[in-house]
């Protein structure tokens, strides 16, 4: 059996040695001396950029598709994935889309829990987009490795896996590796022209936010005959906390992402509320139906979030907020609105900008042929805390601090990763699992 890598010492992470760690992400960079190893992105002689997938469901073959469309030599070269039937189907149609960029035989496909260890060492640069539960391990092999790295969000969905990247971030920035985020909106038309004008005071102070994912519940997959729970979770791995975090984490988190690029910072504290309000199916899993949460930031003002997954209601994905001088409406459509001192409005259809999930693999690549820096973890860091410390607030009931979130004892994953290993969450008699009882002291000891 694959035993699960151990979480960075429980020395304490305050505040102030968190942000003091982040907010010298691209001044660490660019200041390192001389031009590392790691920071090579290439075999002497060869400006060929050499990929490995690990994670090659519709996220992961939808990044590939992407960096394989980025200008210069690229080629994947290794895949991985623990069920063989999502890396061949993501192989057959990567080939067939990019033909000659796509050089993976048998001998460069792996499976299993430990595959992404095999695939990692053949390439220049990774792409990681498993379940989010993977990803600090996959993160920490990456960059001891010496890796480029594009991962998609969230990059942990608890407090030890948190302290596991920023370890990572760190060996990251003195490698020079180069680091992107599976963030679009930071490389989207609309939201960087609106983010120059609200940091320009186009609004004046900002002293209150709103954000939404609001929306219906996104796929399911019956349980199959004769499959372990382990193999049942992993094929739902949206729902079930250890993997994917709860929705608030990995789908509400781009929104939590852009209140936090308005702000220039994080919140330091999350007082929430959630649940399961429609009738649950044992195929609910355990995450909840929706989330409210109320973020205080350091200067006093709130965000407030809202993400749902329930049918025939009003949807919403957008941020909103309230300046001394006006308010903006950023909305995931692609239209833009500054009213009050500084009108302003933008759509983005009307430039016709290439997708933003091109841009940022088009950045990426860009930055690494050109040994620029280019790091994007850290923000990724401090979104999915963000988002952890969110869900913490909901599951609890309590007022959440950000250095109780970052420090936090509690990990979601299992002992050990195997296909006949017990996740911690298991369905009862009925097929049910248990759901986070805000307030029950049992309950907030699994939670804080």
């Amino acid at each position: 059996m694959n035993q699960p890598n151990q979480s960075q010492p429980d020395s304490q992470l305050n505040r102030r040695g968190f942000l003091k760690t982040t907010s010298t992400a691209l001044v660490g960079t660019s200041l390192l001396g001389g031009l590392t190893i790691e920071r090579s992105a290439f075999a002497a002689g060869d400006d060929t950029i050499k990929i490995a997938l690990i994670g090659c469901g519709g996220r992961g073959s939808g990044a590939a598709d992407q960096a394989l469309s980025t200008a210069g030599n690229v080629k994947l070269v290794a895949m991985a994935d623990v069920f063989p039937g999502h890396l061949k189907g993501s192989l057959a149609n990567l080939k067939n889309a990019h033909g000659d960029r796509v050089d993976v035989p048998e001998e460069r496909q792996f499976v299993g829990f430990d595959a992404y260890k095999k695939a990692i060492a053949l390439a220049d640069l990774v792409i990681l987009a498993t379940p989010p539960g993977f990803r600090p391990i996959h993160i920490e092999e990456a960059v001891n490795a010496g890796k480029n790295i594009f991962a998609e969000k969230p990059i942990a969905v608890d407090g030890p896996g948190i302290r596991k990247v920023m370890a990572a971030a760190q060996l990251a920035k003195q490698k020079g590796l180069r680091v992107g985020i599976g963030f679009q909106r930071h490389h989207q038309v609309g939201y960087l022209e609106s983010m120059k004008r609200i940091h320009d005071g186009a609004i004046g102070d900002i002293v209150s936010m709103r954000c939404y994912w609001n929306g219906d519940r996104p796929w399911k997959h019956p349980r199959k005959p004769n499959v372990s729970e382990m193999e049942y979770q992993l094929d739902n791995w949206y729902y079930f906390t250890w993997l994917c975090g709860d929705h608030i984490v990995e789908q509400h988190i781009h929104n939590l992402d852009v209140v936090n690029w308005l702000k220039q910072g994080h919140p330091v504290k999350a007082y929430g509320m959630g649940g399961a309000a429609k009738p649950r199916t044992s195929d609910d899993g355990e995450i909840f139906d929706h989330h409210a949460v109320e973020f205080e930031y350091a200067d006093g003002s709130r965000m407030y979030s809202q993400c749902r997954h329930i049918s025939n209601c009003w949807d919403s994905v957008a941020e909103h907020a309230q300046g001394t001088k006006g308010t903006i409406d950023l909305q995931d459509g692609g239209s833009f609105t500054i009213k009050g001192a500084n009108p302003w409005s933008i759509r983005d259809r009307d430039f016709k900008p290439k997708s933003p999930y091109q841009v940022e693999h088009d950045d990426l690549f860009a930055a690494i042929r050109k040994n620029e820096p280019y790091f994007e973890l850290d923000y990724g860091i401090t979104s999915t805390m963000t988002a952890i410390m969110g869900r913490m607030a909901t599951y609890s009931g309590k007022i959440i601090t950000w250095d109780e979130a970052v420090n936090s004892p509690v990990s979601l994953a299992p002992e050990t990763y195997a296909w006949d290993a017990k996740p911690k969450s298991l369905p009862d008699s009925n097929g049910m699992y248990g759901l986070p009882i805000p307030g029950d002291p049992k309950w907030v000891k699994k939670v804080v």
